[in-house]
């Protein structure tokens, strides 16, 4: 960003940004010349000039010759106005104390773009300071592999479900990493994400469209963590009774599962998360629990 889009951001007037880098670069100047220099229509430049002195930003000279300024030196002009923001931010810390917050329900965000969905699921990350919950697949997962690698760095404790079944890793997943497919539209990305148990996104996007919610209502959080615990569970156990889980399920049980599974077979779905989860599943070494 060029110095004055800087000094805008740091909440100068666009004119005043411009006629304090003009007197910066030029020296003492008369106000006819900062005019010039920062192309500033000259019957506005004394008042942005007085604005600047008012703001210690800059001096006013009475010399021979007439009145001329000269800008405070860069160092010293943003240590004044360090200690300024300081000092507001320490006063509206202690005011807005003070408030009670109206009880409201936690709001839930629409997101619709596949860069709103990765940027929100970057701040969260970012946030993280106990546990992520995740689904992912590549087209997600690269972009988000320096925030997870933040998060793991502070050891985070990161449970990755890739819902692409890669053959092999990509390398941008972290923590302990379960690939396995269950059954979706092929065409759907998704992107679920659980921080901390206090925030929850879900994301899909499709080739005509991208849908995405973020939010720190409770039923949701719940929810999509229970989706991506019950898709590992039911890997895991299938994985470990292999052939005796048919044996083990009532008649009774079979028959209500089958109504609430995808294809009428539940075990035919739980014996293709297990095949997946004995080839596809990898927990990272050396990593920590954190209950």
């Amino acid at each position: 960003m060029k110095p004055y889009a800087l000094l805008q951001e740091l909440g100068f007037g666009e004119y005043e940004a411009k006629a304090y880098v003009a007197l910066l670069s030029g020296g003492q100047s008369t106000g006819y010349e900062v005019a010039k220099a920062a192309a500033i229509p000259r019957p506005n430049v004394y008042a942005v000039l007085d604005r600047l002195v008012a703001r210690g930003a800059a001096q006013r000279f009475d010399t021979a010759a007439g009145v001329r300024y000269a800008a405070t030196p860069a160092s010293r002009m943003l240590r004044r106005l360090e200690q300024k923001h300081q000092r507001t931010l320490a006063a509206a810390r202690e005011g807005l104390a003070t408030l009670v917050q109206a009880d409201e329900a936690a709001p839930a965000f629409t997101l619709r773009s596949e860069s709103e969905l990765l940027e929100r699921a970057r701040a969260g990350i970012d946030a993280a300071r106990q546990t992520l919950l995740l689904a992912i697949q590549p087209a997600q997962a690269a972009p988000l592999a320096d925030a997870l690698q933040r998060a793991s760095d502070r050891d985070v404790r990161i449970t990755t479900l890739c819902l692409s079944g890669c053959e092999q890793e990509c390398g941008a997943c972290h923590g302990d990493i379960y690939r396995l497919t269950p059954a979706m539209n092929d065409e759907a990305r998704w992107l679920l994400l659980v921080v901390d148990r206090s925030e929850a996104l879900v994301g899909n996007v499709e080739p005509s469209m991208i849908q995405g919610v973020a939010t720190a209502q409770r039923p949701m959080i719940e929810l999509t963590g229970a989706y991506i615990r019950q898709s590992l569970t039911l890997a895991l156990l299938a994985d470990e009774l292999g052939a005796r889980i048919e044996k083990l399920v009532s008649p009774r049980t079979r028959h209500a599962l089958d109504r609430l599974y995808p294809g009428g077979d539940f075990l035919a779905h739980v014996r293709s998360l297990g095949k997946l989860a004995s080839s596809q599943m990898r927990q990272v070494p050396g990593s920590r629990s954190k209950e």
